[in-house]
């Protein structure tokens, strides 16, 4: 029986959905303009800085986590050459990247109005340097970065293979994480042009997220292998205490934002809590794959993608009607972060779900064919 259940891996989609509602709820927890609401009391933040830090038990370094994890799963089984393997992830992510990034760069304009630094967007518009930072770093929002760099992991991936034959290599994650930080510490104290520097702290990015990919790939391979059930259960005891470690460890980063209202530089200790969780979280998903999972995770997940990409449109709807209709100064702080992720989380839900049932752009989500191979697949079938 757990054989057959095993293929489903409903554990992994349920560690997906909650994930997904991470993500939405970082991006909920901010005031109007992205920020910890610094002109408020500090007993006002309260509410949003821990509802942000429980929130980032999970966040896009999950979904880095997940995609690679993945990736693992078919290289191991259908062992593509390189070549074809990186086409069809371009395929997969590139395509939607691309809709998205012109998408938003427009779309951004609908708060911009409301607020009033519509001339300011305007004016980046209309900068062809400003476009490439949207196509190459995902700056057209704050959540299209994931994309191409999730791209460009890709490419490592016979690097990651390595964790396949010897897991031991997933631990590796905490050096390259290490590397990383120290290499981007150094960058920022260049004084250099800042648009030079963000090509460069995201080439170390890269560079340092491949220990994620090391790490996805060495569990993979010991899930693959088979984890006896005691086993899981001791994986998921683990998991627990060292993620409420992390947590602890993040708690100076976010006291710092609490009474001083502005997110600090995750250093020390706070910054490993924070990259080191996806890790474990996955871990601690793991380790329950043999319990009684609902196959509604299943359903669920798989609008996760779509989640991930259109609540920030969501956002931007709740806050411009907001700031729009004037209630926004009788709102507290907790009132706002509540209420938005109330409405923002099931309103992105039903738009995945509604994108995914409208033929023409389902593939905007993943979860459709583009026009072009659908045209091309009707061209066959008539044939």
């Amino acid at each position: 029986m757990e054989k057959q259940a095993k293929p489903r891996h409903v554990w992994f989609d349920a560690n997906r959905v909650w994930a997904a509602i991470g993500v939405v709820l970082i991006h909920c927890t901010t005031d109007f303009s992205g920020g910890v609401f610094p002109n408020v009391p500090p007993e006002e933040r309260i509410v949003p800085v821990f509802l942000r830090s429980v929130a980032e038990f999970s966040g896009s370094e999950m979904f880095f986590f997940f995609s690679l994890f993945l990736m693992a799963m078919r290289i191991d089984r259908r062992s593509p050459p390189y070549g074809h393997a990186i086409r069809e992830q371009a395929r997969r992510l590139l395509i939607p990247f691309a809709f998205w990034t012109v998408f938003y760069a427009f779309f951004r304009l609908l708060k911009a109005d409301v607020v009033g630094y519509a001339p300011q967007i305007w004016a980046q518009l209309a900068e062809p340097q400003a476009w490439l930072g949207f196509f190459i770093l995902g700056k057209s929002q704050y959540h299209m970065h994931f994309l191409p760099t999730l791209f460009l992991l890709f490419l490592f991936y016979p690097v990651m293979r390595l964790a396949l034959r010897f897991p031991i290599l997933g631990i590796t994650l905490f050096a390259t994480l290490g590397a990383m930080h120290h290499i981007q510490d150094y960058i920022w104290s260049l004084g250099l042009d800042p648009d030079l520097r963000d090509y460069l702290i995201r080439a170390t990015k890269v560079m340092g997220y491949v220990g994620y990919g090391l790490a996805a790939f060495a569990l993979y391979g010991l899930w693959r292998d088979g984890i006896p059930r005691g086993e899981s259960r001791l994986i998921r005891k683990g998991a627990f205490y060292f993620a409420g470690m992390a947590y602890l460890a993040t708690v100076p980063f976010f006291g710092a934002a609490l009474f001083t209202g502005s997110w600090g530089v995750r250093e020390n200790w706070s910054f490993y809590g924070h990259f080191l969780m996806p890790l474990l979280m996955f871990s601690l998903f793991m380790g329950a794959q043999y319990q009684d999972w609902s196959p509604r995770w299943s359903w669920l997940a798989q609008y996760t993608f779509g989640v991930y990409l259109v609540h920030p449109l969501v956002i931007d709807i709740f806050d411009a009607i907001v700031l729009s209709i004037g209630i926004a100064p009788a709102m507290s702080p907790w009132m706002v972060v509540v209420s938005r992720f109330i409405l923002v989380l099931p309103a992105a839900l039903l738009l995945a779900v509604g994108l995914s049932r409208f033929t023409p752009l389902a593939w905007t989500i993943g979860l459709g064919p583009t026009p072009w191979e659908a045209r091309r697949q009707k061209h066959v079938q008539r044939g």
